[in-house]
């Protein structure tokens, strides 16, 4: 039985490799220009970031994994950094925003973000691939601007069409492993979210936290 369901799986996986040649690449990380996640960041990393200390580092190292820029204004807030104090480090730092379901708040806390920009980041919805985002946000801010924009924000990893490229742009952020891209891959066709909770969590069964944030990078359509 084990054989046979290897054999149907593999067929399916070469039906949707077939299908990937004319597919887009859309999914991904946007191109990130030093901005440290505090999810995966080494000791050393956050020591050098600013208005961090001891306490602060242990507190963000003990709430891991953090999903989410709410949850991290949250900790650093009860820490007593000010506003303008946590502003200044997500200019360093930050927990990054699906660029299609992120909501306003998780917007907002990113530097520089305001009314007019926050509309821009939602009047395009869904984007597909970070070349329309720099069109379109060059159009409302500037391209240097847009770029700086992009690094604070992620596509979602289509579960069945994903190739290679899209889950390597993951890589820095502990996503686009080895390991995922080939049990992502291994499981397809993916069918609901409880699926890749039950298959995907077999794995994390020694950090089922860790379940939670792979999560909130993939869709399934």
């Amino acid at each position: 039985m084990k054989n046979l369901n290897t054999s149907i799986r593999s067929v399916a996986t070469i039906g949707f490799a077939c299908a990937l040649v004319v597919a887009p690449a859309s999914a991904q990380l946007g191109r990130q220009q030093g901005l440290v996640e505090p999810n995966v960041a080494a000791d050393s990393t956050m020591a050098a970031l600013p208005h961090m200390n001891a306490a602060i580092a242990t507190a963000l190292k003990d709430a891991r994994p953090i999903l989410s820029a709410v949850a991290l204004d949250s900790i650093l807030s009860s820490k007593s950094l000010t506003k303008t104090q946590r502003t200044e480090l997500y200019a360093k730092m930050f927990v990054h925003v699906d660029v299609n379901r992120g909501t306003d708040v998780e917007f907002m806390l990113i530097p520089g973000v305001d009314a007019t920009k926050l509309a821009a980041l939602k009047a395009h919805r869904a984007w597909a691939t970070f070349d329309q985002f720099a069109t379109e946000m060059t159009k409302a801010t500037s391209a240097a601007e847009a770029a700086r924009l992009e690094q604070y924000v992620f596509i979602p990893v289509e579960l069945n069409t994903f190739t290679d490229p899209i889950m390597d742009s993951f890589a820095s952020i502990g996503v686009g492993t080895r390991q995922w891209k080939r049990e992502f891959a291994e499981y397809r066709p993916w069918t609901s979210m409880e699926q890749f909770d039950r298959d995907i969590g077999k794995y994390l069964r020694a950090r089922p936290a860790e379940l939670n944030r792979l999560r909130r990078y993939v869709i399934i359509k």
